[in-house]
């Protein structure tokens, strides 16, 4: 069982929903990732999501643009950040690291090489924000030689078909983007969200971790109520953001953040067990 697996099924007996927070590698500069990661975790992270920074990402809103940016300045490359996992897990062999980005830095990798260097430095799931399921088998099947999990995205716009071929071919969890734009968007429409939720338990088991419009510990409750995680990006980047010139401090910055939505999260009454289709 993989580290995302039993990290959901144990909040699942415990009735409580996953705290997912996103900060870029290397932002703002390359030593404060791995303490940030730790930090987080302390916080009451349950997951954590490493951005891989990339000259062109194109789902990302002005936030997390400029946090690709404050990193790329220090040239982080995708090595980079698989050497901040490798760190990571020399305090921390328990927490799911899941790497989000774009395709194009996996590709001069090497789909092989990449699964085997991501396996090796303790990289738990997948994110390819570009890559669509049905072109995605050749990377899927090497991280899957590997023992990592390929976390996909679902669309507001996805029809059932469609989040059928996604659920079939991910691993470790779904990720549903609430709303439709980049990240950073205001609007969360939550009772939207919940029909949404309803739709994809109907044909998966796999729990389901929200992102996209999630900025404080209301907002985080409102989508914990009807979710198996909450992902926190925007939010977090903020944080890091206003404090770019006292970089020591951006680690209690951000766990701040993340203590008011575990406190929150972990107020909301119980989860009822999801049944699979």
């Amino acid at each position: 069982m993989s580290r995302i697996a039993a990290t959901f099924g144990a909040l699942r007996e415990q009735g409580r929903r996953a705290l997912i927070p996103y900060v870029t590698a290397g932002d703002p500069r390359p030593g404060i990732t791995v303490p940030l990661m730790h930090a987080m975790v302390e916080a009451g992270a349950d997951i954590v999501e490493l951005g891989v920074p990339f000259s062109d990402p194109m789902a990302d809103g002005p936030v997390i643009q400029a946090a690709t940016e404050r990193a790329l300045a220090h040239h982080v490359s995708l090595r980079d950040v698989l050497a901040m996992v490798a760190e990571f897990r020399r305090r921390d062999d328990r927490t799911p690291v899941v790497l989000m980005g774009y395709l194009n830095p996996v590709e001069v990798m090497g789909y092989a090489a990449f699964a085997r260097a991501a396996a090796e430095a303790g990289v738990d799931g997948v994110l390819t924000v570009d890559l669509p399921p049905e072109e995605g088998d050749d990377l899927f099947h090497r991280l899957r030689e590997q023992g990592l999990d390929p976390v996909l995205l679902i669309a507001p716009t996805s029809d059932r078909e469609r989040i059928e071929r996604i659920c079939a071919v991910a691993s470790g969890f779904v990720y549903y983007v609430s709303l439709k734009g980049v990240t950073g968007a205001a609007t969360l429409d939550v009772e939207a969200v919940a029909r949404r939720m309803d739709e994809v338990r109907a044909v998966t088991a796999l729990p389901v971790g929200v992102g996209f419009g999630i900025r404080d510990a209301e907002s985080a409750a409102r989508i914990g109520a009807v979710a198996d995680g909450v992902v926190v990006g925007s939010a977090v980047v903020s944080r890091v953001a206003a404090a770019v010139d006292r970089p020591d401090t951006i680690p209690a910055e951000v766990s701040s953040l993340l203590r008011g939505m575990r406190d929150a999260l972990d107020a909301l009454p119980a989860a009822a067990p999801v049944e699979g289709p």
